[in-house]
């Protein structure tokens, strides 16, 4: 499968420019219904969302925060963490195509062009290499890489990132589960769920370490 931008622009491709006013309005509104996904795949959020699930994991509190507020949460983090880039997209290849500086294939290039950049900088070498090989795509350098090929390369790379951090943030919570175990059978109480005893002091050690503000830091960090 070529570049997403050939695609759309290429002389075998589909040409926007061609179509009627009708028919562009409706492929639009097509497009529109894929935000969603573009937001878990394409973006940061995978990342954020899958290490926030860890920290309430760790906690063991189920529902603490509830859904809601770790996915608003996520999706902020998002919002701020992929901001320069829209910045740049929005510099570099919208306003110029509200001026009419450029076309409308050139700004769709240009945007497509800086969010690559973006997944690549994210995205491990070997991951590439390994949609690289299945796609049967031989390319000099990253930068070339078919825009469809990077994406899922990005995707399982921001999954592996996303478990390294959640290990990391989940060791803390273990050793809190061992420790109270371990004294609560010496103490002959062999009978009490430890998650009862430890969840209070595991919710405690978080706020006095203020680990939202560490996790939010770490995340944020992991992006430069």
């Amino acid at each position: 499968m070529g570049d997403l931008a050939d695609f759309v622009n290429g002389p075998n491709g589909l040409n926007f420019q061609n179509l009627s006013p009708p028919v562009q309005t409706a492929l639009m509104l097509g497009l529109s219904a894929l935000l969603p996904a573009a937001l878990m795949t394409m973006t940061c959020f995978t990342r954020v969302v899958i290490v926030l699930s860890f920290v309430r994991q760790g906690l063991g509190a189920q529902n603490v925060p509830p859904n809601l507020v770790l996915t608003g949460l996520a999706l902020f983090i998002t919002l701020f963490v992929m901001q320069p880039t829209f910045a740049e997209i929005d510099q570099k290849a919208y306003q110029p195509y509200l001026q009419k500086q450029i076309t409308g294939p050139q700004a769709f290039k240009t945007g497509t062009d800086i969010y690559k950049q973006f997944m690549l900088r994210q995205t491990r070498k070997q991951d590439l290499a390994l949609f690289l090989h299945l796609s049967k795509h031989t390319v000099e350098k990253a930068e070339d890489a078919p825009f469809l090929t990077v994406v899922p390369a990005f995707l399982i790379s921001e999954l592996k990132t996303a478990f390294i951090m959640g290990f990391c943030i989940y060791l803390p919570f273990l050793m809190v589960d061992l420790v109270v175990s371990s004294v609560l059978t010496s103490m002959g109480m062999v009978m009490m769920p430890p998650v009862t005893i430890s969840a209070p002091f595991k919710i405690l050690l978080f706020v006095l370490a203020d680990g939202w503000h560490l996790v939010t830091y770490a995340i944020a960090l992991s992006y430069g």
